[in-house]
C-alpha cells in the first residue's frame, strides 16, 4: 500500500525504539511510579502513528498497575524525548502494554507437566493397555 513502510524498515525502527526507550526510562523518567520495568518488545504501525510499548513489570497486582499509570503518565516526555533523538519525520504515539509472555508459557509449562504427570499415572496403573480400536 501507498505509504507503508517496507518491513526491514520497520523491524529496525521497533528494535531502535525498545532500545531508546529502555535508555530513557533507566535515565531519564522521575516519576517514581516507574521502578524496574524492561521494554520486551515495541510494534510500530505501518503508518508509524501508534507504537505499542511491551514492558515486563515487576512487582505485585498494585505495584504493577501503578508502573502503568507512571508509563501512560510519562510517554508524552519519552515521546519528546524521542524525538530530539531520532530522525523520523513522525514519532509514533506511545502506548503501553503489560507483557505476559512469561506468565503465558509457565502456564503452558504447568499444563504440560500436569499432562505428563497424569499419562504416567495411567501407565503405572495399567490403564491404556491393550486399548487399540477394531475400526
Amino acid at each position: 500500500p501507498p505509504g507503508s513502510m517496507p518491513n526491514r524498515r520497520l523491524a529496525r525502527l521497533n528494535e531502535q525504539l525498545r532500545r531508546e526507550i529502555t535508555g530513557i526510562l533507566l535515565q531519564g523518567v522521575n516519576d517514581p511510579r516507574v521502578g524496574s520495568v524492561s521494554v520486551t518488545d515495541v510494534s510500530v504501525t505501518s503508518d508509524l502513528w501508534l507504537a505499542r510499548v511491551y514492558v515486563r513489570l515487576d512487582g505485585g497486582e498494585r505495584e504493577r498497575r501503578e508502573t502503568m499509570e507512571g508509563l501512560r503518565a510519562a510517554s508524552g516526555f519519552i515521546r519528546r524525548t524521542l524525538g530530539s533523538m531520532l530522525h523520523v519525520r513522525r514519532v509514533p504515539e506511545l502506548r503501553f502494554f503489560e507483557d505476559q509472555t512469561l506468565d503465558r508459557v509457565a502456564r503452558i509449562e504447568e499444563i504440560l507437566s500436569e499432562i505428563g504427570r497424569e499419562q504416567r499415572r495411567r501407565t503405572a496403573d495399567g490403564e491404556g493397555q491393550g486399548e487399540a480400536s477394531d475400526d
